[in-house]
């Protein structure tokens, strides 16, 4: 059997296009990933996404796409994609030791948010550590976080969440920040905003929340605990795209590149969210790229009809 359309991705962008794709009959199959939901099953509560006032938790606004997906006639495996052929007609999608083939497919295998990789780090996702000020600041409102970070993402973010904490620190590792010189200004003459050179972040304390963070200088070794409500990573992301090496176009920060919005450059094979989006890595923006790719999907498989 020859599916219409295969998702591979179950975050936002992915379910989202799953909703749209099995209201048109087609059925999707969607490889979600042992671990799936995207970003949004580390988060708590999230207060940006239109249609709850009240926010919602990050995992049961998963579930809840999921649901309607279903509903309407997806179906989900939870298991790791190993290989793809998106050059082959019909397209070849391995799961373990099973191959399904498709006329389609989208691909919204998402991007993951570098970490410090320190095991307090693990322990406050969602209770203080944050990679999203966008998203988060809001909660911090009259308090003082930190920032980790040196390049352009750590300067908006510092900037941004000025608007509502008290003050913040930025936290670098070196002695000169790799931003732009126009985002640097800005943030050197922000009164709310200090940096704190040539240190890292060792440790993060708190109870059932982030009380302070224990910085270590990378020239002395020494270290210094300091208070702080929260503390922001702002050090990057990694999109998930070593399984399209050698087959779909990357630009120099490893995203897929993409035309039109949602096309590749191979005939049948579309990209939704955050793996093509190094910009605004937002939950409404993946979902509104997952019902263009669905879109796409729909208008492809009615030029060129599908196999039965």
């Amino acid at each position: 059997m020859v599916e219409k359309v295969i998702i591979i991705g179950s975050g936002p962008a992915g379910l989202s296009a799953a909703i749209y794709t099995a209201r048109e009959g087609f059925e999707p199959l969607v490889i979600g990933g042992y671990v799936g939901g995207g970003q949004l099953m580390l988060t708590t509560k999230v207060e940006n996404i239109p249609g709850f006032p009240d926010g919602v938790d990050g995992p049961e606004y998963v579930q809840l796409l999921r649901k309607q997906a279903e509903k309407f006639g997806a179906r989900m495996i939870d298991k790791d994609v190993t290989s793809v052929d998106l050059k082959a007609k019909p397209i070849r999608v391995v799961v373990e030791d099973n191959t399904y083939e498709a006329d389609s497919v989208i691909i919204a295998t998402g991007a993951n948010a570098r970490q410090l990789g320190i095991e307090s780090e693990k322990k406050f996702i969602g209770k203080g550590v944050s990679t999203c000020a966008t998203c988060d600041a809001p909660f911090y409102k009259g308090k003082a976080v930190i920032v980790v970070g040196g390049g352009d993402t750590a300067m908006e973010d510092s900037l941004f969440l000025t608007r509502f904490a008290r003050s913040v620190t930025i936290v670098h590792r070196r002695d000169s920040f790799r931003a732009s010189k126009a985002m640097q200004d800005k943030v050197l003459a922000n009164e709310k905003i200090k940096v704190i050179w040539d240190s890292t972040v060792d440790e993060i304390k708190g109870d059932s929340a982030v009380r302070s963070a224990v910085l270590k200088n990378e020239k002395d070794g020494s270290t210094t605990e300091i208070p702080t409500d929260g503390v922001f990573v702002a050090i990057g992301h990694e999109p998930n795209t070593k399984l399209f090496d050698g087959q779909l176009g990357l630009d120099e920060f490893r995203y897929i590149v993409t035309h039109d919005e949602v096309k590749t450059d191979i005939e049948g094979v579309y990209v939704a969210g955050d793996v093509a989006d190094r910009i605004y890595r937002q939950a409404g923006t993946a979902s509104g790229s997952g019902i263009k790719a669905a879109l796409a999907v729909r208008s492809y498989i009615s030029e060129h009809g599908g196999r039965k």
